[in-house]
């Protein structure tokens, strides 16, 4: 994947020991301030879009949707194997 240059400022306001806490895990994990809360807000926002419950899409997208959902199963033989195989604890 080619890196994408930095070009776009975003810029917050926080308390001291707000900026504090963020530091000493930046510095604990190797990143610099910018780094660590830049993946921690992507992170963040990638949570909040993968958690959404209501999905808006035209009618033929639906139905496609729905076409997948009534097709039986592909069969899956790594699928079914690891299911029929027993837990090291039983």
């Amino acid at each position: 994947m080619p890196r994408e240059t930095r070009d776009v400022t975003i810029n917050i306001r926080a308390k001291q020991s707000q900026r504090d806490l963020i530091d000493l895990v930046a510095e604990i994990q190797g990143k610099s301030r910018s780094d660590f809360m830049l993946e921690a807000a992507y992170r963040e926002a990638e949570a909040v879009l993968l958690d959404r419950k209501l999905f808006a899409v035209d009618e033929e997208t639906f139905n496609q949707f729905l076409a997948r959902l009534d097709a039986p199963p592909e069969q899956n033989e790594k699928l079914r194997a690891l299911l029929e195989t027993k837990a090291p604890w039983e």
